[in-house]
């Protein structure tokens, strides 16, 4: 698939969260969606960057933003991870990883000098009407969502 690109239509999707509950890009039509890909629930750099959107989930949804974290995992490592870290936003369920391919999150990664595939840590902004308004494929964990409040008010 072709790499996703500011300013064209979010590819639909459609799966369940932690809690087996439906959800869909439709679910969001009207609001603006923080869609976040991350490799692994309760990985290091994983962890600190849901603990950084929980920390600041209220300022993001005062600005108008709902949330849904993606990963590869289960449903019960995403019941685990939301209860652990008391995470206030749902996690998709994606271990086909149709979401993840359809957003073009899934290739190749090296670590400690092995090249191997998986999710490349990326999120996106779609706005209201569906759109990609921002892509952060250099995600700085830690100040996450002060990263996209700046970008989106410099927009």
């Amino acid at each position: 698939m072709a790499k996703l690109k500011e300013g064209q239509k979010a590819p639909d999707f459609k799966g369940t969260d932690e809690n087996g509950n439906a959800v869909s890009l439709a679910d969001f039509k009207g609001k603006k969606l923080i869609l976040y890909f991350y490799p692994a629930d309760n990985t290091p750099t994983c962890t600190v960057e849901a603990c950084n959107l929980r920390d600041n989930f209220d300022t993001l949804k005062k600005e108008g933003y709902a949330i849904l974290g993606v990963s590869p995992d289960s449903a019960k490592k995403h019941q685990n991870f939301i209860k652990k870290h008391n995470l206030p936003f749902p996690l998709l369920v994606d271990e086909d990883l149709t979401v993840i391919k359809a957003y073009g999150v899934w290739g190749m990664k090296k670590s400690f000098g092995k090249e191997y595939e998986g999710l490349l840590r990326t999120t996106f902004v779609i706005n209201e009407n569906g759109v990609i308004e921002k892509i952060f494929d250099k995600v700085e964990s830690k100040r996450h969502a002060d990263q996209i409040l700046e970008a989106m008010a410099a927009a």
